[in-house]
């Protein structure tokens, strides 16, 4: 059976959002990125807007949402999230979270590292054989990530990091994000963020 998803990611620096038929095989249909760390809320919609006229697709013919789950920052997560949420509510379809480092992945052969953003000198990290995870996800500052993968991808400021041969992919692409998920036929998880730490911002102390 052949599924008109509607991919999004904002996990990274790079605001994602596409339209994939999925069936026999995944053909991406349109997708829109938008890399600025700090407008994830503002471009998100635009983004999606875009991708579905892109596309010829209306929102009223999609059957299902693919969002990733990080890890990634509070915000950035909080915004990707609440709107693959609200569209599957809206429209009655269900959504499907994923882990953003395994979008990256997807495709990949071999022995494989990726590695995108944490900040505070870190990395969320997770390796793959052949496309599917075997460690992680994780976050650690680069020379705590043990080793022992072929290549690493994702961030290339990050992966610049690591002696390794660097890969094509650095964010979540929308075509990945379909191919992490693990089974469409399966009632989908409730969302979960993997944040992996406690976010930056800080309750003031209350006055007594």
């Amino acid at each position: 059976m052949s599924r008109l998803v509607l991919a999004l990611d904002t996990a990274t620096a790079a605001v994602t959002a596409g339209v994939v038929r999925f069936g026999s095989g995944i053909e991406m249909l349109a997708e829109r990125v938008t890399v600025d760390p700090r407008a994830h809320a503002e471009t998100l919609t635009p983004n999606i807007v875009g991708a579905l006229a892109d596309a010829g697709v209306d929102v009223g013919e999609l059957d299902a949402v693919v969002v990733g789950c990080g890890p990634g920052p509070f915000t950035g997560l909080r915004v990707g999230m609440a709107t693959a949420a609200a569209f599957g509510h809206a429209l009655g379809i269900p959504v499907y979270g994923v882990c953003s480092l395994d979008a990256i992945a997807a495709g990949t052969t071999g022995e494989v590292l990726v590695v995108t953003d944490a900040r505070r000198r870190e990395v969320y990290w997770a390796r793959y054989c052949d496309g599917v995870r075997v460690d992680g996800p994780a976050v650690n500052a680069a020379t705590d990530v043990p080793a022992g993968a072929a290549a690493v991808a994702g961030s290339p400021e990050h992966t610049a990091l690591f002696d390794l041969p660097r890969l094509a992919p650095v964010s979540p692409s929308v075509t990945g994000l379909v191919a992490a998920v693990a089974d469409w036929d399966a009632e989908p998880e409730p969302l979960v963020p993997l944040y992996l730490r406690r976010p930056d911002a800080k309750p003031s102390a209350v006055k007594r």
